[in-house]
């Protein structure tokens, strides 16, 4: 509509504080959120719809250059949701689960990754373009997850967990994606005619991602351990934290980390080698700021949810979508009973693990940007792959949110209380 664009040209003209954006965005998406409360859906969804509305999709008062500016407030919202979830990995917790979590998490990432190959193959007959499909279908979105645990104050096993599988499966997923993307890779340049990468050169990529951010993760880690042992005071706590938190995330971001995993770590090595008192004293501050830094963090998320893409999905994106499902609750359902697993978590467990968004989304821009030069075969690939996983994030984020809580109130996690 003309109208439309006549705002977006004048909002990207008027060159408006960007700080007068980042404060209408949160006011509108706070009673956004509040309203949600009416119809019984997480505070999330209302934050991603003020995102829609304000984004390019309606009104274009958050436009893409604008978005650009406040990336960096989507990389510390991940940071600190990664914290987070590395705070509740007390390997004595996980211990207690029992070593079923390691085939869960396996059994969801592997069995997502054959679904949607199998179910893209079986469509297309185009096996690059499956095995890349299927490497970025384990890739979840925590924030979405998390959000929704601490909104609710969720309690149990189910919660530990889903914490456990959304920390984890990112970092399985990366690896998983650079064998496949290699094997993809090999048989584009077989098609052309190129010169063949060595197979170890191509797959060394993602497990030096992976180490490097482990080790990143558990330096930080050691250097948080040495500062914060002179420190009583929460608020001093909180303060180190902030800083080292944001160290981390600028290293990983740097050095092309990744950083969910880095803080993901940073938080697992202070819960296990920390007192259990100063980690209760982070976890208290760290509650204090979530509930803003969600705020940005999903409009932003909500902004870059193009709607219009949604009719390119296709019957593509339709297998995707369902295949992607069945092999995540299926997987995690089959590695629950093979892990011996309560019956919560064999029951539940695959409701709060399906959102999809950032992680997925920077796979699919590595696919576009490596396969692009392969020729016409690869251009291909990465188009599809780029549109396809863009609008199927904006079902996955709407949905995965829902299915989270109806999860959690199923195992009688949620405090009555708390669902009001």
């Amino acid at each position: 509509m003309s109208w439309l664009h006549t705002i977006h040209e004048t909002l990207e003209g008027a060159s408006l504080p960007t700080l007068l954006f980042v404060g209408v965005m949160t006011l509108l998406a706070f009673y956004a959120g509040r309203s949600m409360k009416i119809v019984r859906l997480p505070s999330i969804i209302g934050f991603m719809l003020i995102g829609v509305i304000l984004g390019p999709s309606l009104f274009g008062v958050l436009y893409e250059k604008l978005q650009v500016d406040l990336s960096f407030i989507t990389e510390i919202a991940l940071g600190f949701v990664a914290l987070s979830i590395g705070l509740e990995l007390n390997l004595a917790s996980l211990k207690r689960l029992g070593w079923g979590m390691i085939l869960i998490i396996f059994a969801e990432s592997f069995l997502a990754f054959a679904a949607v190959s199998a179910g893209i193959y079986l469509l297309t007959r185009d096996l690059p373009l499956s095995l890349i499909f299927g490497a970025v279908a384990p890739a979840s979105a925590p924030a979405g997850t998390v959000a929704v645990i601490q909104e609710y104050r969720a309690q149990g096993n189910l919660t530990k967990a889903l914490y456990a599988v959304v920390g984890f499966d990112d970092g399985l997923g990366i690896i998983i994606f650079g064998f496949a993307a290699a094997i993809a890779r090999s048989i584009l340049l077989q098609d052309s005619g190129g010169a063949q990468q060595s197979a170890w050169l191509v797959l060394a990529t993602p497990l030096k991602e992976v180490g490097l951010s482990v080790l990143l993760g558990g330096a930080a880690a050691l250097f948080y351990g040495l500062l914060v042992r002179r420190l009583e005071q929460p608020r001093d706590i909180f303060v180190l934290t902030f800083a080292v938190a944001l160290i981390t995330i600028g290293l990983s971001s740097f050095l092309h980390m990744s950083l969910i995993l880095t803080n993901m770590i940073l938080g697992l090595v202070v819960v296990n080698t920390r007192p259990r008192g100063l980690v209760e004293k982070i976890r208290g501050e760290l509650t204090e700021i979530m509930p803003l830094l969600f705020i940005l963090f999903f409009v932003l998320a909500g902004a870059s949810l193009h709607i219009a893409l949604l009719p390119s999905l296709g019957l593509v994106g339709l297998i995707y979508i369902v295949s992607r499902a069945a092999g995540l609750m299926g997987g995690a359902w089959i590695g629950s009973v093979l892990g011996r697993a309560e019956a919560n978590i064999r029951k539940y467990l695959g409701l709060g693990i399906l959102s999809q968004a950032g992680v997925a989304i920077g796979l699919s821009l590595i696919v576009k940007q490596e396969f692009t030069p392969l020729g016409a075969w690869g251009a291909s690939i990465g188009t599809a792959v780029i549109t396809t996983v863009t609008a199927t994030s904006i079902v996955f984020e709407i949905v995965g949110p829902i299915l989270t809580k109806i999860g959690l109130q199923k195992a009688g996690e949620i405090p009555d209380k708390a669902d009001t």
